[in-house]
């Protein structure tokens, strides 16, 4: 398959409309996942895709992996582990009121496999790309251990990974973790980044001066010095004016320049949640068809900006969407 990932499939869980949680006894309920997000987005742009990863052997579990399957990402990778489906609440937020995320998590099967339990060589055969991101190793020891053991592998067998940082600091915060020393065992074999500066000073252990377009550029160039085998930093910067406006702009760094995209503003927002899974997949997308970094950037925005009319946590949409996107059309399409 094209793409593998390697991560936790959850349910995700919302009250309806911008209700807060549990305002009524009603909940909408998606597949999600940050690794799933982005397996499932390429799948529905065409891409042969497949997910690594382990669901309790029950109803929940089944539901996760056929609303994977549903969306053409190949499940024959993931296992059936003792434990929980790990499970996450969003409350949109509406007008000034930010949204919010509470996760229900711990002990789920996905987390409570031994890091040495998973065989990459198995595992990784059949792929050209792995992606990981910063949640997974979140989670505690031991899917930290899998997770940098996942991109060894990947290395050793000269299969490229890409990395997305996605750093939760509620689950950091919920052990003894260590962010900086984790991460660092995972970035070097990383050939595509998805981070901004933050993301960087917390691996490298240090600030970037200045703003805008001058941080994030000190940011990338330190990061290229860094991790030799990074080829490029992909990015978002995001404005927010309340719940339903953002303003949005995407950056794509290189070791030989840069593509940096206008700001768009996304107005009556749907969800924002998966957005940048989404900028992720249009990054990962534009790159396997050939574009350069400037493709890169638009096709990431583009995809990362739909995403937020879309209830859920994953992109669902086609290369037409994309298209119709860049053109500017908004109007209906009849």
């Amino acid at each position: 398959m094209s793409f593998v990932a390697f991560g936790e499939i959850m349910l995700r869980m919302s009250p309806p409309g911008r209700e807060l949680l549990l305002q009524t006894p009603k909940l909408d309920v998606w597949v999600a996942g940050a690794e799933a997000n982005v397996v499932t987005g390429l799948a529905r742009l065409g891409h042969s895709t497949g997910l690594i990863g382990a669901v309790p052997d029950n109803d929940l579990g089944r539901a996760g992996v056929a609303g994977l399957r549903a969306h053409g990402v190949d499940c024959s990778l993931v296992r059936t582990a003792a434990g929980r489906m790990g499970l996450y609440f969003v409350t949109s937020g509406a007008g000034l009121r930010a949204t919010d995320v509470v996760y229900d998590r711990a002990g789920s099967s996905f987390a409570s496999v031994p890091p040495g339990e998973w065989d990459w060589d198995a595992l990784l055969g059949g792929a050209d790309r792995l992606h990981l991101s910063g949640i997974t190793p979140a989670l505690g020891p031991g899917p930290g251990e899998a997770a940098i053991a996942a991109a060894e592998a990947a290395s050793a067998r000269g299969l490229p990974v890409s990395f997305d940082g996605n750093y939760r600091a509620r689950l950091w915060e919920a052990w003894d973790s260590d962010p900086r020393g984790v991460l660092g065992r995972i970035v070097p074999h990383a050939d595509i980044m998805f981070g901004n500066h933050r993301d960087i000073a917390l691996l490298l252990g240090r600030e970037f001066a200045g703003d805008g377009e001058d941080r994030r550029s000190a940011a990338a160039e330190a990061a290229f010095e860094a991790f030799p085998k990074l080829q490029i930093i992909a990015s978002t910067a995001r404005h927010v004016e309340d719940a339903d406006r953002h303003r949005l702009s995407a950056r794509v760094d290189g070791r030989d320049g840069h593509a940096q995209t206008e700001e768009v503003t996304i107005a009556g927002i749907v969800d924002r949640i998966g957005a940048g899974d989404a900028f992720a997949v249009g990054v990962l997308h534009a790159l396997r068809r050939g574009g350069d970094i400037a493709a890169a950037a638009q096709t990431g925005l583009a995809l990362t900006c739909l995403k937020h009319s879309l209830p859920g946590d994953a992109s669902l949409f086609g290369q037409a969407d994309i298209d119709t996107f860049l053109e500017g059309g908004l109007d209906v399409r009849r």
